[in-house]
């Protein structure tokens, strides 16, 4: 029979998973509580959180939802890194954190329905965030953009000297058929 504090601990992941973007699962084995301290406030800066909860207890916890697909890596020591925002900005922050504490083994990733292995998370961690490729696709929007109004208003000019041009030339001829211009008329 199952004791309250278990109930209470499945009851509280199955909680903190509701909302979640993306979850990380990470083998902590080998880190010092320093280290797990500093992963944690790392992973906050990203909006994410770190939780240790047994993995007979998370199997329970993640087997009625979609999250199911992870059970087969809880196994050994695992961490939940559980994100509410930008997949990407926590899997970098997991890609820094290893390259000085490589203890911490990231085993699998669950983004957007889909599981991921590692190299699958380390290759999320290269992709830029949502808001860089935002801004680079505003970029190559707003590039073809500014060329097109710059020729428009390039034809636009072009037009009107062309029509002052006109007009200027017209003018004269105005002026020399009305005899304005002495000798024009005369000389014929």
């Amino acid at each position: 029979m199952p004791t309250e504090e278990k109930v209470t601990a499945v009851q509280d992941l199955q909680t903190r998973l509701e909302g979640m973007n993306s979850v990380f699962l990470a083998e902590y084995r080998g880190l010092t509580v320093q280290q797990l301290a500093e992963l944690r406030r790392q992973l906050r800066t990203v909006s994410a959180e770190y939780k240790v909860v047994k993995n007979r207890l998370a199997r329970i916890a993640v087997s009625s939802t979609e999250l199911a697909a992870v059970v087969p890596h809880l196994t050994g020591p695992t961490g939940f890194i559980i994100a509410r925002d930008e997949p990407v900005a926590v899997a970098k922050a997991l890609q820094i954190f290893t390259r000085t504490a490589p203890a911490l083994a990231v085993k699998a990733g669950f983004v957007e329905g889909q599981l991921l292995g590692p190299d699958d998370v380390k290759a999320l961690a290269d992709l830029p965030s949502k808001p860089a490729l935002r801004s680079q696709l505003v970029g190559a929007v707003q590039g073809p953009l500014a060329q097109l109004v710059g020729l428009l208003e390039r034809v636009q000019s072009d037009l009107v000297y062309v029509l002052e041009q006109r007009g200027q030339a017209e003018a004269q001829e105005s002026e020399n058929v009305n005899g304005k211009e002495p000798g024009v008329h005369g000389d014929h």
